[in-house]
């Protein structure tokens, strides 16, 4: 019997409930191509060359974190890519903060690499903090670098790191909350300049190690949550041309 996008989407669900996202997000069903499903794509984005790698090899459904519509459309051409996601009778399904805050999800996945433990959630329930051996900001961003394939920028803390927050993404502006809730430093994607500034004032460690990054990683847990819970003759795949959109020197 086939499978639905429906179904697929149900399984996600469960996953990662809808009812997690923040008030501005947008997740779910985004593109109904109306067709079931015998192939899917993880991806962390759905790009042009995401669609095209799909369709090549046949999939029917990109499962991605990043939504594929985030503000209302006015326009769309056929380059567009929600167009071209139709255009080749493909749905998407996105989960966005609602998979950021999820146990198991994308901060639950990067805590785990980071070595934190006893977490808990901040930043809105999408970021973690917890305990890690005593480590410095220069230690955690050559973890960073090694484990997730990061570039990352940091700022020193004035004492040992023991007490860790992470938030993936754009979590900079939590720096403030993590201090207040005792961390010694905070682990993110992005950061502003007076975020590092911050960071220099109050002697509190800081690891900038880029967006993607810090979020990638969950693909995988998504494309194996997705094996474990579809029949075998739906083939997972990990898209390829899903790449960080930054070239670095």
């Amino acid at each position: 019997m086939a499978v639905t996008v429906q179904q697929v989407l149900q399984i996600l669900k469960e996953f990662a409930p809808p009812e997690l996202a923040c008030s501005w997000d947008n997740v779910g069903l985004l593109v109904d191509a109306g067709r079931p499903v015998s192939a899917v794509a993880v991806a962390l984005d759905i790009t042009a060359d995401v669609v095209k790698e799909a369709a090549d090899s046949g999939c029917d459904l990109i499962v991605s974190h990043h939504p594929v519509i985030f503000n209302p459309l006015k326009q769309i051409g056929a380059d567009d890519v929600p167009a071209l996601l139709l255009k080749n009778g493909i749905s998407a399904i996105c989960m966005h903060t609602n998979l950021d805050a999820t146990a198991g999800g994308v901060n639950d996945t990067l805590a785990e690499i980071l070595g934190m433990e006893d977490t808990e959630s901040f930043a809105e329930g999408c970021g973690r903090i917890g305990t890690v051996k005593s480590t410095t900001a220069a230690e955690l961003a050559e973890l960073c670098a090694r484990r997730l394939g990061a570039h990352p920028q940091y700022v020193e803390a004035d004492h040992p790191v023991t007490r860790l927050a992470e938030v993936s993404g754009a979590g900079g502006s939590y720096l403030q909350e993590a201090i207040d809730l005792g961390a010694d430093c905070l682990v993110t994607g992005e950061a502003a300049h007076h975020i590092a500034l911050l960071a220099h004032q109050k002697g509190i460690g800081l690891v900038v190690a880029g967006h993607w990054a810090t979020e990638h990683p969950v693909t995988r847990v998504l494309a194996e949550h997705l094996a474990a819970a579809l029949p075998d003759e739906v083939r997972i795949t990990l898209s390829l041309a899903d790449t960080d959109p930054f070239a670095y020197l």
